[in-house]
This record gives C-alpha cells, structure tokens and sequence, in this order.
C-alpha cells in the first residue's frame, strides 16, 4: 500500500479516509466517472476500481498525490496526453497533484472511451495485446 493510502474494504470507507484536495480531487472524478458509464465500484488492490467487461478505470489517492488511470490508457492519449503509460496490458495513468484538475467533459470522453475498448476487444485483463 502506497503512503498516505486509505486502508478500506468499501468505496464509502475509502472517501471517508480522505480530506482537503484530496478529498475534492477524488469527488470530482467519481462524480465524472459515475455521470458518464453504468460502472461497477469497488475496492480492489486498495484503490477504486470501476468495472464493465473487466477492469476501466481506477482512482488512487496516495500522500501527495491522485492517480487517475485507465486499463486501455495507452489507447486513449490523444484524448488526454497527460495519460502516462506504465505498467501491465495496456495501463497509462494521470498524476494529479495538489491544485490539478481534470475537465469533467475530458473525463466523460475518457470513461466512455475506456467502456467502448473493453466491450469491443474484452476484458484487458484477459487480453494477448
């Protein structure tokens, strides 16, 4: 678990843990998230996790920090460049930090975009790409 980490076993336990920019960092994109797919949430690997046919999105608040990352991210740049590849399959992830912000209408297109990919070629989990 990375520093600063809520410690939770629900997503409301998980907001509950969290305050200040943080608190409004991970508000704002749930509520852009929530607004723009039917998604499943859950904690999973310490973190929110939204799902549809697999893995979408997850939602990270560490110490200094919000990680806001998508399974297929890598396939999703031109929509957002600051998605930075790293990781498994096929994972690029944004780093928010104090006074970041991301445009709700930017994050509708992103989540959509990333629900589109899972149903067109699968689980990313699951995947040989």
């Amino acid at each position: 678990m990375q520093p600063g980490a809520p410690k939770a076993d629900t997503p409301a336990d998980y907001i509950a843990q969290l305050d200040g920019w943080r608190l409004a960092t991970v508000e704002a994109l749930r509520e852009a998230v929530k607004a723009a797919a039917p998604l499943d949430e859950r904690i999973k690997w310490t973190h929110l996790v939204y799902f549809s046919n697999g893995p979408v999105l997850l939602i990270r608040a560490e110490a200094a920090r919000v990680l806001f990352g998508f399974w297929r991210g890598k396939r999703l740049r031109q929509i957002e460049p600051r998605l930075k590849p790293g990781g498994k399959f096929e994972l690029a992830t944004m780093v928010l930090r104090e006074g970041d912000t991301v445009d709700p209408a930017i994050a509708t297109q992103l989540v959509r975009a990333a629900v589109a990919l899972n149903h067109e070629i699968g689980d990313p989990t699951k995947s040989s790409l």
